[in-house]
C-alpha cells in the first residue's frame, strides 16, 4: 500500500515551494537586442492606442481603447500618413495599434517648445475628447520599445516607480470643463557605453495644458502660456500641439531598464496570498493523510480479511465496487472536456515555465498572448489523444465523432464569444477590434495546424490500449440510497470549489488589475507557485469529496469530480461581478458585454482546467483503492 504517499508528495511540494520562494519575483531577459545610438541619431517615438484608466473617483468607466490617429482626436499626422509598426499576433489581439509619429527626437539633442501642428477641433469632436478625459484616458507612447511613463510614488515605501502611460487631460473637482493636454515635456534617460554609443533606459512624459497661440508675425512660438487649453463643445477650437525634449544621463543599465516599470505595489500582499494558499494545502493534506493512513487502511484490511464475520459487515465504498467503473452518462462530452483540460493544463504549465525563465520579456509586446495561443494550438495533439483514449475506454466506437467534437467544442465556444466581443468593439469604433486579416490568420492556425494535430492525437489515442477497470462491472446498476443534503450535487460542489478559489483569490486581484487597468504584470514566480498550490488543492479537495460520495454508496463520481473541482470557476465569476461593482463603473452596454464576455471565456476555460485536474486525481484514487481489495 502506497496510499499515504499522496500526502507525503504534497508536503514535498510545499517544501519545494518554500525553497523556491526567494525566486518568486522571477527574472527576465531583456527580450530584444539593444540599439546603440550615436549623438544626433534619430530616435523614433511611436504612438499606441489611447486606453482607459481610473477616473477622478478611482473608478474605471470604459474598457474601450481608441487609435491615436482616430479622426476625432485630431492629433498631428506625419506627411504621407502614419506608418504601422510590425506587431506580433498577441500584440494585435491584445489591442495594440502602434504607428510612427511626427515627433523629431535626436540622441542628446535637447529641444524646447517645438511645434507639432495646429489643428481645428469641432465642437462635436471636442465633446468626444472631453468625455475621454473625464473617463481617465491615457496616451501610450513608445521610445526604443520603452513605454512613456508617469513618475508615481508608492504611498507605503515612498519609492518612485513608473506607471505606464500619461493623462490625455485633467479634470479636477470643481472644474466645469476639463483641461486638454496639448504640450508634452519628454524626458529621456540614456546610458552611455563609451564616448560614442548611448542607449535609452527610461522615458518620462509630463503633459501640460497650454492655450498656446501661433504668432501672427510668424515668429517663434512661446510655451509659457498660463491659461489652460479648454475644448468648448459649442464651437470650433484652435489647438496648437507642442513638445520639449530633455536628455538625462543615467547609471541605469540597459538590462535593468524595465525594473522601474515592474514595481510590485506592496509585495507583502503576494506573500500573504502564498502563505494563505499553503495553509489551505497543509490543512487538506492533513485531512487526506488521516483518511489514507488510518480509515482506508483499516477498511482495506477488513475487506481483505478472511474472517466471515468481518465480510458480513462490509459497508460503504466496497459495496459499490461493481458500479464504480461503470461508464458515466454522456461520456462523449466528458471525454471532450477532459481532453481539452489536458490541452489547457500543458499550455499553462509550459507558458509559466517559459515566463519563469524570463523568456517572455515585457520588451516583446504581446509575447505572452502569442505564446499562449501558439501553445494551445500545438497542444491540440494532447486534446485529441486524451479525448479519444478516454472515449474508447468508456466504450465509445466512433473515432470520427470524437475528433470533430474535440476539435470544435471548446475552441468553437470561445471563438463565438470572441466574435460577439469583436463586433461590439467594431460597433463602437474601438481600435481594439481585431482586423479581418488577423481573425483569418487565427482561423488558419486553428484549421491548418490545431485540427490536424487533434486528428493525429485522436488516432493514436484511439489505438492505445484502453484503461481496464481493476474490478468487474455489474450488468445491473446498483440503486443509490438517498444522500445527505451536504453530499447532493450543488452543496458538495460549492464546498469543494470555495477551497480551490481560496488558494488563488488574492493573486486573482492583481491579475484583473493588470488586465483591465493596463498595468504591467510580471510576478510570474508568485503565479507559478500559486498555480502549483491550486493544482494540489483542487486534487485533494476532489479526492476527499469523492471518498465521501463512495462511502455514501454513490458511485457517480466521474461527473461529480469534474464539477466539484470546476465549481471554483463559479466563484471566479462571482469575484468578477464583485470586482465590477467595486472598481468599475462601465457607462455603455458595449463595455459591459466586453467585460462579462471575457470573464465568461476565462471562467469557462478555468472550469475545464480545474475539472480535469479533479477528475484525474479522483480517477487515480478510485483505481488505487479498488485495486487494493479482494473481490469475490
Amino acid at each position: 500500500m502506497k496510499l499515504a504517499g499522496l500526502s507525503t508528495r504534497s508536503a514535498g511540494l510545499l517544501l519545494a515551494g518554500g525553497l523556491l520562494a526567494p525566486l518568486a519575483g522571477a527574472f527576465y531577459l531583456p527580450g530584444i537586442a539593444p540599439h546603440d545610438y550615436k549623438s544626433g541619431e534619430l530616435v523614433e517615438l511611436q504612438v499606441n492606442s489611447l486606453t482607459p484608466s481610473l477616473n477622478a473617483e478611482n473608478k474605471l468607466e470604459s474598457v474601450l481603447s481608441f487609435g491615436y490617429y482616430d479622426d476625432r482626436f485630431h492629433f498631428c499626422r506625419p506627411e504621407g500618413g502614419p506608418k504601422a509598426a510590425h506587431e506580433s499576433l498577441g500584440s494585435i489581439l491584445f489591442g495594440d495599434r502602434i504607428y510612427g509619429s511626427v515627433f523629431d527626437l535626436h540622441m542628446l539633442k535637447d529641444t524646447s517648445c517645438q511645434v507639432l501642428c495646429k489643428q481645428t477641433i469641432p465642437g462635436k469632436d471636442a465633446a468626444f475628447i472631453n468625455d475621454k478625459i473625464m473617463k481617465g484616458y491615457n496616451y501610450n507612447w513608445l521610445i526604443d520599445g520603452l513605454p512613456a511613463a508617469t513618475v508615481k510614488v508608492d504611498d507605503r515605501t515612498q519609492d518612485q516607480f513608473y506607471s505606464v502611460g500619461f493623462e490625455l487631460g485633467s479634470s479636477l473637482a470643481g472644474q466645469l470643463v476639463p483641461h486638454f493636454h496639448n504640450h508634452y515635456d519628454i524626458t529621456v534617460q540614456y546610458h552611455t557605453l563609451d564616448e560614442v554609443h548611448h542607449r535609452v533606459v527610461g522615458v518620462v512624459v509630463t503633459p501640460a495644458s497650454k492655450h498656446t497661440e501661433m504668432p501672427k508675425d510668424g515668429g517663434d512660438v512661446s510655451c509659457d502660456a498660463v491659461e489652460p487649453m479648454n475644448l468648448h463643445e459649442d464651437r470650433d477650437n484652435q489647438v496648437v500641439f507642442t513638445y520639449s525634449v530633455k536628455w538625462v544621463s543615467s547609471d541605469k543599465s540597459w538590462a535593468t531598464r524595465w525594473d522601474a516599470y515592474l514595481h510590485a505595489v506592496d509585495p507583502r500582499i503576494h506573500w500573504f496570498s502564498l502563505i494563505n494558499s499553503m495553509v489551505i494545502v497543509v490543512f487538506l493534506s492533513a485531512m487526506l493523510g488521516l483518511i489514507l493512513m488510518r480509515t482506508l487502511r483499516k477498511d482495506i484490511a477488513r475487506y481483505n480479511s478472511e474472517d466471515a464475520e468481518d465480510l458480513q459487515e462490509d459497508f460503504g465504498w466496497k459495496l459499490v465496487h461493481g458500479d464504480v467503473f461503470r461508464p458515466p452518462q454522456r461520456f462523449e462530452l466528458l471525454s471532450v472536456i477532459l481532453g481539452s483540460g489536458y490541452q489547457l493544463f500543458w499550455m499553462v504549465v509550459t507558458t509559466l515555465v517559459i515566463a519563469l525563465l524570463g523568456f517572455l520579456s515585457p520588451s516583446s509586446r504581446g509575447s505572452l498572448t502569442t505564446a499562449m495561443l501558439l501553445l494551445f494550438i500545438v497542444y491540440g495533439f494532447s486534446a485529441g489523444f486524451n479525448s479519444a483514449h478516454l472515449y474508447h475506454s468508456f466504450g465509445g466506437l466512433s473515432l470520427k465523432r470524437i475528433i470533430i467534437t474535440t476539435a470544435l467544442f471548446v475552441p468553437g465556444i470561445c471563438w463565438v464569444v470572441m466574435m460577439v466581443i469583436n463586433l461590439c468593439l467594431a460597433a463602437t469604433h474601438s481600435s481594439a477590434a481585431a482586423p479581418i486579416g488577423t481573425l483569418l490568420g487565427v482561423m488558419a492556425l486553428w484549421f491548418a495546424i490545431s485540427i490536424p494535430l487533434t486528428i493525429c492525437g485522436a488516432y493514436l489515442g484511439f489505438r492505445r490500449k484502453t484503461i481496464d477497470p481493476p474490478v468487474r462491472v455489474n450488468q445491473i446498476p446498483r440503486q443509490i440510497p438517498d444522500q445527505p443534503w451536504y453530499l447532493k450535487p450543488i452543496p458538495s460542489a460549492l464546498m469543494g470549489g470555495i477551497l480551490s478559489f481560496g488558494a488563488i483569490f488574492i493573486e486573482l486581484y492583481f491579475i484583473m488589475n493588470s488586465i483591465w487597468f493596463h498595468k504591467v504584470y510580471y510576478v510570474f514566480g508568485f503565479l507559478f507557485l500559486v498555480f502549483t498550490i491550486l493544482v494540489i488543492t483542487t486534487a485533494e479537495v476532489t479526492v476527499l469529496l469523492t471518498y465521501f460520495h463512495l462511502c455514501a454508496e454513490d458511485y457517480r463520481w466521474h461527473w461529480r469530480s469534474v464539477y466539484t473541482a470546476g465549481a471554483s470557476a463559479f466563484y471566479v465569476f462571482v469575484y468578477g461581478v464583485l470586482f465590477y461593482f467595486s472598481r468599475l463603473r462601465l457607462a455603455s452596454y458595449a463595455s459591459l458585454i466586453i467585460y462579462f464576455g471575457w470573464m465568461a471565456i476565462a471562467c469557462f476555460l478555468f472550469f475545464i482546467l480545474t475539472g480535469t485536474i479533479g477528475f484525474v486525481a479522483s480517477h487515480m484514487f478510485v483505481r488505487k483503492i479498488y485495486g487494493a481489495i479482494k473481490i469475490d
